[in-house]
């Protein structure tokens, strides 16, 4: 009997985790839209779901472009892309998200060599990493995940609005509900810091700026979009101490109820190429549909605060 109650158990335990799984897992972008002629800007994509992302993109026939700080780095994942997907049409150019300079001298070279933007992929990102400053003095994770693609997306707005329709997706995380509302007084200051809500800071930056970026954008052709990947067995956090001892120490875990890098793409596939989606802006989204963000994500006055300090802080 014992023997039996034992079977049973793992059992159950085996279709629970099975099903736990295929949640965790989540849903597929299903669109089948080509984008022939089309060009598409990515941020770190040298690895991760923006690597993943590139390779879909391209596989759908777009010119991709992607930004990297090592161009040997960046060299290697264009062969990895145009092999994966059969396209020869990827490409690299040199970006380094934590300098301004870069940034600008990267919008600079798309806007010189290319005829047209269709998708600006705002991927690249930093998280839980001791406190360190960008070239221009900004906390390292408010500077990366948001001031330079601000920066980015604002140099290239002329070219997106002229490829219009076009789509400019800004990749957060569930993470901005970890602070109630954006962070304009302490951000910068070392003595303040905390990994977590520092990451959580840009994270809700992100969903802000997408947000008061479509009431900018109104009647252009141009729309916006930010979104959570999902809980995704990624390389993001490589610089958090320990993170080497973590990784291996939660490998089962992350084997079990993490996505996949491809399926972690999924969302921002969706929201690249889907014709659902294709009307409506300034939205979050999650598991490839539209999903209610935190109250402080939803904040008008604070999206258009934070605007203003942006373009103050990156020169516009």
């Amino acid at each position: 009997m014992a023997a039996l109650r034992n079977v049973v158990i793992v059992v159950v335990l085996a279709i629970a985790v099975y099903f736990i799984r295929e949640h965790c897992q989540g849903r597929v972008c299903t669109s089948e839209a080509r984008l022939d002629g089309k060009t598409v800007i990515i941020t770190g994509a040298t690895t991760g779901i923006g690597k993943e992302t590139a390779v879909d993109l391209a596989k759908r026939g777009a010119r991709v472009i992607i930004g990297a700080r090592n161009l040997d780095r960046g060299n290697a994942a264009v062969r990895d892309i145009q092999a994966s997907s059969g396209s020869q049409q990827v490409f690299v150019e040199h970006l380094d998200l934590a300098s301004l300079s870069s940034v600008r001298k990267f919008a600079e070279v798309i806007n010189k060599k290319e005829e047209r933007v269709d998708i600006l992929m705002n991927n690249a990102g930093v998280a839980w990493i001791p406190f360190k400053r960008t070239e221009d003095g900004f906390e390292m994770m408010f500077g990366v995940n948001h001031l330079s693609h601000f920066l980015l997306t604002n140099l290239l707005l002329d070219k997106l609005k002229r490829s219009a329709p076009s789509r400019i997706i800004n990749v957060s995380s569930k993470s901005h509900l970890f602070t109630s509302e954006i962070d304009f007084v302490d951000w910068n200051d070392e003595s303040k810091y905390s990994m977590l809500s520092r990451y959580a800071n840009s994270k809700l930056a992100n969903v802000l700026f997408a947000r008061e970026l479509a009431k900018r954008l109104k009647d252009t052709g141009v729309t916006t979009y930010s979104l959570h990947p999902g809980t995704i067995m990624t390389d993001l956090g490589r610089d958090i101490p320990g993170g080497k001892f973590i990784k291996v120490f939660l490998w089962p875990i992350q084997k079990v109820f993490f996505k996949s890098l491809e399926q972690g793409a999924q969302t921002q596939i969706c929201c690249a190429v889907s014709e659902e989606h294709a009307n409506e802006t300034g939205l979050y989204y999650d598991d490839c549909q539209v999903t209610e963000p935190s109250k402080a994500a939803q904040d008008d006055e604070a999206a258009k605060k934070l605007w203003d300090l942006s373009a103050k802080l990156v020169s516009l």
